[in-house]
């Protein structure tokens, strides 16, 4: 029992000292706010969707199904409003604080229905409120515990080579952010020197840098694409088993599902534009000859003479019997074109006939009546 009184007046003092001396007790309940309201929505959620007899279900008044984001927004605008009424006086903003936690964690709750305008709380892109939440809750510890943006501390004077400091520290969070190390270079803006570690590493085969870096360096790519199998792969489960823990698992969409229908569209339409540089012009490269020879077929060709005339030669002859050959073929197959060749081209291009005039159904070759005995 002394024990424990000892431990509890120390935390006490460390509060005294860390937290009310400092003029930090706004954001400590901002932050407090923020987590506990969370933690109370997800407890919440899950009850009603476990169907549990004992606890209150959702809030439908008139059929109408309001979200929790609702009353986050009010409490943010208690929260904003208020300090701003107050003119951040005490005890007032450590109230308010608390009230724009509340909301943070309600709002930031719902993070990916706003982002999707559709409600996918309990599907695959719901996963992105989780998300939202911890870097909102990591951020706001990071303030708390003494971390700035960029490093910088308000007391220091301004110095050529902390400027610098800055400036480099930015421009590497940014090329970890554009590696797709997104949780790396989001918290190197607040913690100078970790953004590097996603800055070196191979970016993700998914991200912006390897469309744009790794299309002519195929060995890269298939680096970056075995690290992702590899390590990626479980990285994602194990992220994937703490959210289940934190949020509950998302649920399993049918194959027939309208939703998996949108979902598979904006893949599809996702890797129709990360096409590779090369793919896409061989893709164009194919598009124009096809369109080369559907303009080539309309048009009209002056008629070879033939090999025993003053303009035939060994090459129309050999043009000719090819457009015999594509005659026969044509026979077969049912359709009725008429042929020609240029004059001096050893091949045949098919031409169609002129509007107006109905095609003509004839075979090319007289057919031999048969007789019966």
């Amino acid at each position: 029992m002394h024990l424990a009184q000892l431990s509890l007046d120390s935390l006490l003092d460390g509060y005294q000292q860390h937290i009310v001396a400092a003029h930090k007790q706004p954001l400590f309940l901002l932050l407090v706010g923020f987590i506990v309201s969370f933690v109370c929505i997800r407890f919440s959620v899950r009850m009603i969707r476990a169907e549990v007899r004992w606890w209150p279900g959702n809030i439908t008044p008139g059929g109408l199904h309001i979200h929790h984001m609702v009353f986050g927004l009010g409490f943010l605008l208690v929260g904003g409003i208020g300090v701003f009424a107050t003119n951040g006086g005490h005890p007032w903003i450590d109230w308010f604080g608390l009230s724009f936690g509340i909301g943070c964690g309600l709002v930031l709750d719902e993070f990916a229905l706003i982002l999707h305008l559709d409600d996918v709380y309990w599907g695959e892109q719901g996963r992105k409120s989780v998300d939202a939440v911890i870097f909102g809750i990591l951020i706001t510890a990071l303030l708390l515990t003494g971390y700035v943006p960029l490093g910088v501390v308000p007391s220091q004077q301004t110095r050529w080579g902390l400027v610098a400091v800055i400036v480099v520290n930015a421009l590497v969070s940014i090329v970890a952010l554009l590696k797709g190390k997104v949780w790396t270079g989001l918290l190197g803006i607040m913690v100078p020197g970790l953004s590097w570690i996603g800055a070196i590493r191979l970016a993700r085969p998914s991200s912006p840098w390897a469309r744009w870096r790794y299309a002519t360096r195929p060995r890269r790519r298939a680096r970056a694409l075995r690290r992702e199998r590899l390590l990626h792969r479980r990285a994602d489960r194990a992220r994937t088993w703490l959210f289940d823990l934190i949020a509950g698992a998302p649920d399993k969409v049918p194959a027939h599902h309208t939703a998996t229908h949108r979902v598979a569209e904006r893949m599809a339409a996702r890797a129709t534009a990360h096409l590779d540089a090369h793919e896409a012009r061989a893709l164009a490269r194919r598009s124009a000859r096809l369109a080369d020879r559907r303009s080539g077929a309309g048009v009209r060709r002056a008629p070879v003479p033939a090999p025993g005339t003053p303009g035939g030669s060994l090459h129309e002859h050999d043009g000719e019997r090819r457009q015999a050959g594509l005659r026969r073929r044509t026979v077969r197959a049912g359709r009725s074109r008429t042929y020609a060749v240029r004059p001096g081209v050893t091949g045949a291009v098919p031409q169609q006939p002129p509007a107006g005039t109905a095609p003509a159904h004839r075979h090319l070759r007289p057919r031999t009546p048969r007789v019966r005995r």
